[in-house]
């Protein structure tokens, strides 16, 4: 039992620490709520609240990058809460044995999304800005698009900051200051009300996600007076090999 204490605590610190320099603390703080004996659902439900707090606190740290688009707040809340209680039903639906076999599919799409992430941006930044007085028609194919990242968030929240990025690039947003706090902004309101559908189905393991959510708290604490020690590329390259590695082992548990 302190073992697995040890082990949430130094995960959800190292999860804070990755979160708050890199991004990517998901791929430390998912498996570790496993190899705690957390079931698969429960592990992704748990590592949602756990992470909430990180949103919520980043969120109100861009507060005044969000406030110059405050009018098109709205609309990023509403489609946050109906895609992420649409993916969390979804989660809460799906068989345990069927979601164990899609994990490691859920962390190889999670993983190459971090390691190609900044290119696919640019690449997406560049076709949003050719495309700006976007027709009717391209309004609801975004509309459509955030529903669907905000579905997939609700459904396994590693990797949602990433796609989030992904989209408000294609969008056509540029202030990079103003896209991290909307893609925070989206993942505080997909995570709330995944928790909340999670807490209705009794799903969250509390005491594993109460120390998990400590180490976070703590890691991103200890990260702010660190982040600008370390090199972030090599933070990145770690975040990449343990991902990588992560991701090869559940491939072999589960299709061994």
């Amino acid at each position: 039992m302190f073992t697995d204490l040890l082990i949430l605590f130094i995960a959800g610190f190292l999860g804070g620490v990755l979160n708050s320099i890199a991004g990517g603390g998901s791929f430390i703080t998912f498996p570790a709520l496993l190899l705690a004996g957390v079931p698969p659902i429960s592990a992704n439900a748990t590592n949602t609240f756990a992470s909430c707090s990180g949103y919520m606190s980043g969120t109100w740290a861009f507060r005044k990058d969000l406030l110059a688009i405050k009018d098109q707040l709205p609309r990023f809340i509403l489609i946050s809460l109906s895609g992420g209680i649409c993916g969390a039903w979804l989660l809460l639906q799906t068989p345990e044995a069927s979601f164990a076999a899609a994990v490691p599919w859920l962390l190889l799409f999670a993983t190459l999304l971090f390691i190609f992430g900044r290119q696919l941006n640019r690449t997406l930044r560049q076709l949003g800005s050719r495309h700006r007085h976007a027709s009717a028609a391209a309004a609801i194919l975004l509309t459509a698009l955030l529903f669907g990242v905000c579905l997939y968030g609700g459904f396994f929240n590693a990797g949602l900051g990433i796609i989030a990025l992904s989209y408000l690039a294609l969008a056509g947003h540029t202030d990079i200051n103003r896209m991290n706090g909307l893609k925070l902004l989206i993942s505080t309101f997909v995570s709330l009300i995944a928790i909340v559908l999670f807490i209705y189905d009794g799903v969250i393991a509390w005491y594993e996600g109460s120390i998990v959510l400590v180490g976070t708290v703590l890691g991103g604490y200890f990260a702010a007076h660190l982040s600008r020690k370390l090199p972030q590329q090599q933070v990145r390259y770690f975040v990449m090999i343990a991902s990588t590695s992560i991701t090869l082992y559940f491939f072999y548990d589960v299709y061994r």
